[in-house]
């Protein structure tokens, strides 16, 4: 797995995050969670979501999200509460 660490360094610069279809997210690293060692979690604020034209899709005030690689998606329905742990 890729080391995010790095990330922690960047707390309140303004970062661009680049994915393979060429959109990206851009906005100010306000935290990392866990606070320290690999970076699983990341809170931008004043965000733009940017599509592959340059094109501002949508803007945020605050965005949580994973700056991870995903390695996959599958549906999620049912019954909520009990299986979360």
């Amino acid at each position: 797995m890729p080391d995010y660490s790095k990330l922690q360094e960047l707390i309140s610069h303004r970062v661009n995050l680049e994915y393979d279809t060429g959109a990206r997210i851009s906005g100010y690293l306000a935290s990392c969670q866990p606070p320290s060692g690999a970076v699983q979690f990341v809170v931008l604020s004043d965000v733009k979501m940017i599509d592959a034209t340059g094109k501002i899709v949508r803007e945020a005030k605050e965005l949580a999200l994973c700056p991870n690689v995903l390695t996959g998606i599958s549906l999620d329905e049912g019954p909520r509460g009990r299986d979360l742990k």
